[in-house]
């Protein structure tokens, strides 16, 4: 019984310190997509702020950089990190004054 209960014990905090250390890994990713992010926006936007996506895709990290283009109109850029390569693609200037439009019409 003793056995059980030590094995079940040692089983119980390797898995906390698994997810201990994958929480450390997303928050590094997500650092790395904000950090990649916000250099590849620069002079497109000021005053840039950022929303990563905490996990992205299965390929990608995902962000949308927001803040004001050259004609003084809020834009955002969405951003896409390659978590293979480690490289970072932008999109265009996306103006946010825009209403969506409806699919369904």
């Amino acid at each position: 019984m003793h056995r059980f209960i030590a094995s079940t014990a040692l089983a119980l905090l390797s898995v906390n310190h698994a997810f201990a250390s994958s929480d450390d890994a997303w928050a590094q990713f997500t650092v790395k997509v904000e950090q990649g992010c916000i250099e590849a926006t620069k002079g497109l936007v000021t005053d840039a702020k950022i929303v990563v996506d905490p996990f992205g895709s299965e390929s990608f990290g995902l962000a949308v950089v927001t803040g004001t283009s050259g004609s003084g109109a809020a834009s955002s850029i969405i951003c896409v990190f390659n978590k293979q390569s480690k490289t970072v693609e932008i999109g265009g200037e996306l103006d946010v004054t825009v209403e969506p439009t409806d699919p369904a019409s």
